[in-house]
């Protein structure tokens, strides 16, 4: 996580939400990492577990990631979730509980969807407090609003 966590502070200095992300291979050497980059790229599918999950599939030269773990900071959102079901991750770890958009197990459950094909491990709440601190600071920033909003995610 506090690889992520780098990760997640790298994204403010391009004015993105400060989510990071880090693809492990089985063996636990880092293929992927990933950041907020929508600001930066005017792309509105550049979430950190996105851009993790390209860089790693790049990097294995395969769209399949079935021995990987993606850690993220925050719980994923439903676009990622696609995208990690579709990448046939077995595990994500993440910290901070996303109330208002998450498909991890707050508003949806898609990684565990006994409807689907593929299911993934999910554990939460690692690093939790740090994770969603710097999700607050950067959201009580002045022009910013108060508290966390998932639009802005």
């Amino acid at each position: 996580m506090a690889l992520a966590l780098a990760e997640a502070r790298s994204a403010l200095s391009t004015g993105d939400v400060p989510v990071g992300a880090v693809v492990l291979d089985r063996d636990g050497t880092v293929i992927g990492r990933g950041r907020n980059e929508r600001e930066l790229h005017r792309d509105p599918t550049a979430h950190a577990e996105v851009v993790a999950l390209r860089e790693a599939a790049a990097a294995t030269g395969d769209w399949q990631l079935p021995g990987a773990t993606l850690v993220v900071t925050l719980e994923p959102c439903v676009m990622c979730a696609g995208a990690i079901l579709a990448a046939r991750i077995p595990r994500v770890v993440f910290g901070a509980w996303d109330e208002k958009a998450g498909a991890a197990g707050s508003v949806h459950d898609l990684l565990r969807d006994r409807r689907l094909q593929h299911r993934v491990e999910v554990v939460a709440g690692i690093e939790a407090d740090e994770c969603g601190d710097l999700l607050t600071r950067f959201f009580r920033e002045p022009g910013r609003g108060l508290g966390y909003d998932a639009g802005d995610r």
